[in-house]
């Protein structure tokens, strides 16, 4: 791939993760900093109601999990950009043909190209 090329998805990649690390971090900052009772927005002294626990409870996992998959994404584009400075970016890690520059520019972090990609989810389910 040429350096004029590699340049871009650098930038791509540094901004992409740049807006999941804050992202990240707003969702640690609303989930893990502020106490049941000052998300519930109650500031009497008695406890919160069984439901409400279970549901703020509920909410914040649900964040946590949102952070975990967007962290996995940032530790991608960490993997893309060292294969950038060794200069296998660009390459599927199956098939090692050439991944197409569409899908670079739609996911800049991708590991393989579509048929394999296309092959490994089938193997999910």
């Amino acid at each position: 791939m040429e350096k004029k090329n590699l340049s871009s998805f650098k930038e791509l990649l540094l901004k992409k993760k740049a807006e999941l690390q804050k992202g990240i971090q707003h969702i640690a900052d609303d989930a893990l900093k502020t106490s049941q009772r000052d998300a519930a927005g109650d500031l009497s002294a008695y406890s919160l109601h069984m439901a409400d626990v279970a549901t703020d409870n509920y909410d914040r996992e649900f964040s946590l999990g949102l952070a975990d998959k967007e962290q996995a994404v940032v530790h991608r584009i960490n993997a893309a950009m060292e294969r950038i400075d060794d200069g296998s970016y660009g390459k599927c890690e199956l098939c090692d043909k050439k991944i197409a520059v569409a899908r670079l520019k739609a996911v800049p972090y991708a590991e393989l190209c579509v048929p394999c990609q296309e092959s490994q989810e089938k193997k999910k389910r």
